[in-house]
C-alpha cells in the first residue's frame, strides 16, 4: 500500500528537498507552493511517484483549504497505508521594531504561518477521520516560537502561536477515534533564502543580525538536502506524537 504525503511550501530550499526525498515509487505527492517544478515532475516521473503540484498562493488560504477537501473527499482511502500533512510553507516577515511593520504584511505573515496550517490541519484531520491509515501532521516550526527576538515579533508570535495550536489538537485528537498524531518541529537552522533575509537585515534595528551571519560564515548551517532528511526520519519514527513541540535535534 502507498504512502500519501501532502507538503506546503515545496518550491524551494527545505520544502522543495523533502519534496525530491518523498518521491518514492507508488507514493502519492501533494505539492502546494507558489511556483511549479519541472525537475521535480521528472524526478517525480523517474521514480514512479504520483505527483501533484498546486500553485496556489497560501496568504489567502480558504481557497486552498477548500480545494484540499474536495480532492481528499476524491481519493481511495483504502489505497493508503500512510497519509501525512507537512505544513511547511513559512515566512519571515517584517525584519525590525514591531511599530514599524505594515498591517498588510502583519496580516500576510499571520495568513501564512498560522492561518494556513489551522485551516490545512482541520481539512486534513476532518477528510481522513475515517481512513484506515496512519495519520500523521507535522508543523514546522521554529526555535524562535520558544525563544523571543528582537525585530521578529511577528514571525516569533506566529510560530509559538503554531506550537500552542498543535499542543491543542493533539489533546483534542486524544479524545476522538481513530486520532492522528501532530508534532510541531524546529528544524534547526538551515542554508535557506529565509537565512539570507536574516543576514540581510539592518543592524540598527536587528540586533541580532551579527548571530546569523556568524552562523554562515562558521558553516553551521545545515544544506537544505540535509534538514530535509532529518525532518523526515523524525515524521517515520515510532515515537512521533509522544512529544507535540520537539526540535530535531532531540
Amino acid at each position: 500500500m502507498a504512502q500519501l504525503t501532502i507538503l506546503t511550501g515545496a518550491s524551494r530550499g527545505m520544502g522543495l528537498a523533502m519534496a525530491e526525498q518523498l518521491c518514492t515509487p507508488g507514493d502519492t505527492l501533494l505539492c502546494i507552493a507558489r511556483g511549479q517544478s519541472d525537475a521535480l515532475s521528472a524526478l517525480a516521473q523517474k521514480h514512479r511517484t504520483a505527483l501533484i503540484q498546486w500553485q496556489a498562493d497560501l496568504s489567502e488560504p480558504q481557497p486552498v483549504a477548500d480545494r484540499l477537501a474536495a480532492w481528499l473527499a476524491s481519493l481511495d482511502a483504502s489505497s493508503f497505508k500512510t497519509a501525512a500533512l507537512i505544513n511547511n510553507a513559512g515566512v519571515i516577515g517584517h525584519l525590525g521594531p514591531f511599530e514599524q511593520a505594515q498591517g498588510s504584511g502583519i496580516a500576510r505573515s499571520l495568513a501564512i504561518n498560522l492561518t494556513a496550517p489551522m485551516l490545512l490541519t482541520q481539512v486534513f484531520l476532518q477528510l481522513t477521520r475515517s481512513w484506515p491509515a496512519r495519520r500523521r501532521v507535522l508543523q514546522i516550526s521554529s526555535g524562535l516560537g520558544r525563544r523571543a527576538m528582537a525585530a521578529s515579533a511577528v514571525y516569533c508570535a506566529t510560530k509559538a502561536g503554531l506550537d500552542h495550536f498543535s499542543r491543542c489538537v493533539a489533546l483534542d485528537e486524544a479524545l476522538l477515534p481513530n486520532p492522528a498524531l501532530t508534532v510541531c518541529l524546529a528544524p534547526g537552522v538551515i542554508d535557506t533564502d529565509m537565512q539570507a533575509d536574516l543576514r540581510q537585515g539592518q543592524p540598527e534595528g536587528f540586533p541580532d543580525r551579527g548571530n546569523f551571519v556568524a552562523l554562515k560564515e562558521s558553516g553551521s548551517l545545515a544544506s537544505p538536502a540535509a534538514a530535509a532528511q532529518r525532518v523526515l526520519a523524525y515524521l517515520a519514527r515510532d515515537d512521533f506524537g509522544s512529544k507535540v513541540v520537539a526540535d530535531v535535534r532531540d
